[in-house]
This record gives structure tokens, C-alpha cells and sequence, in this order.
């Protein structure tokens, strides 16, 4: 089974642009078994037909809370004839945790770092007046609970000019980004999809939820889309994206 599933999904990666490359495949594999399930013990492994499930690198499927891992089984429950990863973000996701995190997690905490120094919630219009007010709107509310919270205050830039935030402020949210695996993965997934690793902590810590934080990160895209209109492909792509952020938000809220 571990091969049928190496084939499925591959190595995933956490980069949901990359993720959604690899899974544009022509042809779909069967389904090849008759129920998912979450088994028992802990980690709670997915069970095909009684039978555990290992992931591509030869891991066995498993997840740290039962409610996580009944979610993974009702992925693998809904697939109709075919199987098809791109409608499976919770089960792609527990692949990179348990694969690429889990046995390497420092260099994802480095990446979701480096994102504090420029983060997306800290450059702001200086126009039109109805912009401005919508970030201020969404992205104050976040700035607040971080200094509040993490006891990190950052500075605002305007436009693109990069502005250098303050060591103390990025070492202070850094040590907020935990070190359990599975809230690791989300909060770097959550982080990649947002361009913000703040937006990413404000939904670990409680301070935000999925939809207000996919909102936060889509401020300036939506503001545009009321004037020139929606592009539907471009829509497409982001419901896509926002089912991998429904699944890290999902990992976070099972796992806090």
C-alpha cells in the first residue's frame, strides 16, 4: 500500500503552488478499497479496509488526535471511483508533517522567520483612502494581539520600501513558533498561502480564524477585484488554496 500511495501524492511539498503542480495528473488511480477509518492507539493511524496506511517516505499515516484523524478518514471516505489528491488537502498535509517537518523542523522555523523581517500586514497604502482603511481594518487588530500576546511590536512601512523591524520584535514572534510538528506544518502552510507568518501565529494563538485570516491576507487583492472585476480561473486557484488553509486551520484547532 505504501507504494499505491507514494504514487498518489509523491514527496509533498509545503509550498501549495508546488503541492498543486504535482497533483495535476491526467489519470487518476482507482479506488482501491472499500472503507477509511481512524484506527485506535496513539497516534491514530488511517486505515484502509482494517489496513494501516504509510506515507510515501514509508511512515506509517497516523495523527496525534482522533478528531484529526476521522477528518484524514473522511477524505479517504468521500473519494468517489477515482481517488483524487488535489481534493484530499488534509491528507497532503499530513504527509509533509510526518515526512518533511516532523524529522527536519528547523529549517521550516527558519523559513517562517524569515517572513517576520517583511512581513505582509506591516506595508500599507498611502492611497486610495478606502485601501487604507481596509487594512488598517484587518491588519491592526493583528499587530495589536501580537504585542499584546507575543510582547512583539513591529513597525509600519508604506508602499514596498523595505523597512528593517526591530531585532527584539522578530526574536520575540520567532519564539512563539512552536515546535510540535503538526502545528508547525500548519502554521508554515498557513504562512505560505497568506505571504504573513503574523496572520499564521494570530490563528495558532486563538486571535484569528480561518475565514477572518484568509480575508486579512486578501485585502488588497479584493479591494482590487471591486473595481476591475473577478477573474473566475483566478478564483478558481484561490478556492484550491483555501482548502489547504481550511486543513492547517483544522490541524491547529485539533491540536491546540
Amino acid at each position: 500500500m505504501r507504494d499505491i500511495l507514494e504514487d498518489l501524492f509523491g514527496n509533498e511539498p509545503l509550498d501549495p503552488v508546488e503541492a498543486a503542480r504535482r497533483n495535476m495528473r491526467p489519470n487518476l488511480r482507482k479506488r482501491f478499497y472499500q472503507a477509511a477509518t481512524a484506527g485506535e492507539g496513539v497516534p491514530y493511524p488511517l486505515l484502509l479496509d482494517g489496513r494501516p496506511v504509510r506515507t510515501p517516505a514509508g511512515n506509517m499515516l497516523a495523527a496525534p488526535t482522533l478528531p484529526l484523524a476521522q477528518a484524514i478518514a473522511a477524505e479517504w471516505e468521500a473519494q468517489g471511483e477515482r481517488i483524487d489528491p488535489a481534493a484530499m488537502p488534509l491528507t497532503r498535509l499530513a504527509n509533509t508533517i510526518i515526512d518533511g517537518v516532523a524529522p527536519n523542523a528547523e529549517p521550516v522555523t527558519q523559513e517562517i522567520a524569515q517572513y517576520l523581517g517583511s512581513d505582509l500586514v506591516c506595508y500599507r497604502a498611502s492611497t486610495p483612502e478606502g485601501l487604507v482603511a481596509k487594512q488598517a481594518q484587518h491588519w491592526d487588530p493583528i499587530l495589536a494581539w501580537t504585542c499584546a500576546a507575543l510582547g512583539a511590536r513591529f513597525v509600519l512601512g508604506e508602499g514596498v520600501i523595505f523597512v528593517a523591524q526591530p531585532e527584539d520584535a522578530v526574536a520575540m514572534a520567532r519564539a512563539a513558533i512552536p515546535s510540535n510538528p503538526w502545528r508547525l506544518g500548519a502554521i508554515s502552510l498557513i504562512t505560505t498561502l497568506t505571504g504573513s507568518a503574523l496572520i499564521a501565529l494570530a490563528v495558532a494563538g486563538g486571535r484569528l480564524g480561518v475565514e477572518d485570516a484568509w480575508a486579512a491576507a486578501h485585502v488588497d487583492e479584493d479591494w482590487n477585484m471591486d473595481f476591475w472585476g473577478r477573474d473566475e480561473l483566478a478564483m478558481q486557484r484561490r478556492a484550491a488554496r483555501f482548502a489547504d488553509m481550511q486543513a492547517a486551520g483544522a490541524v491547529l484547532s485539533s491540536t491546540g
